[in-house]
C-alpha cells in the first residue's frame, strides 16, 4: 500500500491532510492501524499526517482525551487515540503526528473552524498535501477555507459547548455551511486546471492535490459565483437556510 501512496505522489517529508473511508479501501493487515502505517511510511520520519478530528457532539465539552470522532470514519477515530499523536483542544479538533503537528494544531477560533488560523490554513500555509482515500469532495474540509478566502457572505446558525472557567458554556455563531453535496463540482475544477492527481490505494479511489491548488480553484470560482455550492431553493433545508443569509433576492435563487 505505501508503494500505491507513493505512486501518487505523496511527497517524503511533507505535510498531508487525510480524509479517509476504511470501508471502501479495506481490507487492509492490521486494519485501520495498518492504514495509518501506510500513510506514514510514504510520508517518512519528516513527514506530518493529519486527520480530521473534530466531535459530532455540540451539546457536551469536547475532551480531546476522551471525545470520540465517530462521524470521521474508524480510521481518524483510530488515529487520534494512537501513541505520539497530537490533538488540537476544540470541538472542531484534528490529530495530528510529526514535526509539523504542534504549529498545526495551534488553538484555533471556535467560531471559525476551518478559517486561516485553522488546522486546515496552516496545512495550506505549510504547502501540505490533501488526500481524499475513498472519500468525496464533500468531506474535504479544506474547500471551507476557499469559501472563506472568497468572502462569501452566507451563513448558518451553529452552536458548540465549551468549558470557560472551569463551567460549561454554549457559544452560538454563524458557520459557513451547508449540505455540501455540491462540493462535488470540485472534482471537474481541478481535473480541468490539471491540479488532482488520481490512483487506486487498495481498493479505494483516491485523489491527491495540493491544498494551495484546491484553495485557489476554490476562490476563483466562488469569486465568480458566490452560490455555486449551493442547492436551488427547495432541493435541501441547509442549503436554504444558507442562502436566505444572503437576503431575499438570493433566497429565491437569483
Amino acid at each position: 500500500m505505501s508503494e500505491d501512496l507513493a505512486r501518487l505522489g505523496i511527497e517524503p517529508g511533507g505535510v498531508l491532510l487525510v480524509h479517509t473511508s476504511f470501508a471502501r479501501t479495506g481490507p487492509i493487515a492490521g486494519g485501520p492501524a495498518g492504514l495509518i502505517a501506510a500513510l506514514r511510511a510514504a510520508l517518512g520520519p519528516d513527514g506530518t499526517l493529519v486527520m480530521p478530528s473534530m466531535t459530532d457532539d455540540d451539546e457536551h465539552p469536547f475532551d480531546p482525551r476522551r471525545t470520540p470522532c465517530l462521524g470521521m470514519g474508524v480510521v481518524a477515530d483510530t488515529f487520534w487515540r494512537m501513541p505520539g499523536v497530537l490533538r488540537s483542544d476544540s470541538p472542531h479538533a484534528f490529530a495530528a503526528i510529526g514535526p509539523r503537528a504542534e504549529t498545526i494544531l495551534a488553538p484555533h477560533p471556535v467560531d471559525l473552524p476551518h478559517g486561516p488560523d485553522s488546522p486546515v490554513g496552516v496545512v495550506r500555509d505549510l504547502d501540505g498535501q490533501v488526500l481524499l482515500l475513498g472519500a468525496e469532495q464533500d468531506g474535504n474540509t479544506t474547500i471551507h477555507l476557499g469559501e472563506y478566502l472568497a468572502g462569501v457572505r452566507y451563513r448558518r446558525p451553529k452552536s458548540v459547548t465549551v468549558v470557560r472557567d472551569g463551567r460549561p458554556a454554549v457559544v452560538h455563531y454563524a458557520e459557513i455551511d451547508h449540505c455540501c453535496a455540491r462540493f462535488a463540482l470540485v472534482d471537474e475544477w481541478l481535473d480541468t486546471a490539471n491540479r488532482q492527481r488520481r490512483g487506486r490505494v487498495g481498493r479505494a479511489v483516491a485523489r491527491l492535490m495540493r491544498s494551495r491548488d484546491l484553495v485557489d480553484v476554490v476562490v476563483e470560482r466562488l469569486r465568480a459565483d458566490e452560490t455555486a455550492f449551493l442547492h436551488p431553493v427547495g432541493v435541501d433545508v441547509e442549503c436554504d437556510e444558507a442562502r436566505a443569509s444572503l437576503g431575499p433576492a438570493r433566497a429565491e435563487g437569483a
